[in-house]
């Protein structure tokens, strides 16, 4: 069944959003197919809803989103899998955080994945997982050249065999 990505979000974004142009060098297809079980796969997932650690991280710069609407901040944030809810805020001016702040499996489904985990289909939630803010319309190199690049290095350090993003 297909999945019609822009339902709920307003007409004018599709044509922002549907047929993007490519940054120079980006010719690959940008998915790689999985291999393997996914039973003994160990799964990350990334959020783009800009979740931090609310006691022991700084919030992504929504100063500067403010100031400059087209940038996001290209940092990333690291949530270990043990976070419990209301541990995490939420700093991204593009997306109303009313349903992520009371709950966080919203934009980080991190105790489905573990339900996942408990019922076989899954082999492992990874001990670590990632928060970035979406809309980088205007810092997609930056974020494409150190941001993913970080983000890969630690996936890998983990032996994960999977990345899900949780699109918010």
């Amino acid at each position: 069944m297909p999945v019609d990505s822009y339902a709920f979000l307003p007409r004018s974004f599709r044509a922002l959003y549907e047929n993007p142009p490519r940054l120079e060098g980006e010719d690959d297809a940008v998915w790689a197919p999985f291999e393997g079980p996914l039973a003994d796969a160990t799964i990350a997932l990334l959020s783009s809803a800009g979740l931090y650690l609310e006691a022991t991280q700084p919030s992504f710069d929504v100063d500067r989103e403010r100031a400059e609407p087209g940038w996001g901040d290209p940092s990333w944030r690291a949530i270990p899998r043990s976070t419990a809810q209301g541990e995490c805020d939420m700093a991204h001016l593009h997306v109303n955080p009313t349903d992520t702040l009371a709950d966080h499996e919203v934009s980080l489904p991190l105790r489905a994945l573990d339900g996942l985990v408990a019922d076989g289909v899954v082999g492992a939630s990874a001990p670590t997982h990632y928060s970035v803010m979406g809309y980088q319309q205007a810092g997609l190199a930056d974020w494409r050249s150190t941001t993913a690049a970080e983000i890969i290095a630690r996936l890998r350090d983990e032996h994960v065999d999977a990345l899900v993003l949780a699109p918010t």
